[in-house]
């Protein structure tokens, strides 16, 4: 994904891989705005990318984490009076369970990654946490694909910014999550890790990455 410098085709690829890397998952969507205006919403499937585009006019729970600045986790049949319209809507979709979480991509870009399940009690505070680990890196990921789409633009050179990759980007956020640490420093330790093990960096950072999901699930 960071490879390219189309944001919107970036959140596109991101929309699709959590939705195929998470069991329980039926959907999955990230939606943004750019100046505190709507701006793109990426989805697995237009299902849900008219669900979130329905946010934009009213409310719901991506607008909500965006504007509270936390994860939200709701069943829209259980409390349809909290967001009536989109509750409705997601309702008629099928929708269950819906986990949004807040993603910084820097001053003026801020958005949310959108889970969707079709079962009644499908997300919890399991999915919560994965879900801040995915917000974290994909700040990360689109932040270094708008850098890189700028430096094209521009016509520099980015050959001395590290490659952040599919595996190792979530892998970055993990590290600076449990260390409280900026993305370069996590990257340091991620290359250390690979020096002492004689590994390549990708496979230590698959490695990490299945580690955490599987003790994820095992506390689910």
């Amino acid at each position: 994904m960071i490879r390219c410098t189309d944001f919107d085709q970036a959140a596109e690829h991101l929309a699709r891989t959590t939705r195929s890397a998470l069991p329980g998952v039926t959907y999955a969507s990230v939606c943004f705005l750019r100046a505190g205006r709507p701006a793109s919403v990426a989805a697995s499937d237009p299902l849900v990318k008219d669900l979130d585009e329905l946010q934009y006019a009213s409310d719901g729970p991506a607008m909500t984490a965006i504007r509270d600045r936390e994860i939200v986790l709701a069943a829209p049949g259980a409390d349809p009076s909290r967001w009536p319209q989109w509750s409705r809507a997601a309702v008629d979709r099928g929708i269950r369970s819906v986990l949004s979480a807040p993603v910084d991509v820097d001053d003026e870009s801020i958005g949310a990654v959108n889970l969707y399940a079709d079962r009644d009690g499908a997300l919890g505070a399991g999915e919560q946490l994965t879900a801040l680990l995915l917000a974290e890196h994909a700040g990360l990921l689109l932040a270094a694909v708008r850098d890189r789409r700028r430096d094209a633009a521009a016509g520099g050179a980015d050959g001395d910014r590290p490659e952040y990759g599919d595996v190792i980007g979530p892998a970055i956020g993990i590290v600076m999550t449990q260390r409280r640490c900026p993305a370069g420093e996590a990257l340091a330790v991620l290359r250390e890790a690979a020096e002492a093990t004689a590994m390549p960096l990708p496979e230590v950072a698959e490695r990490l990455v299945a580690s955490v999901l599987r003790t994820d699930s095992q506390q689910r």
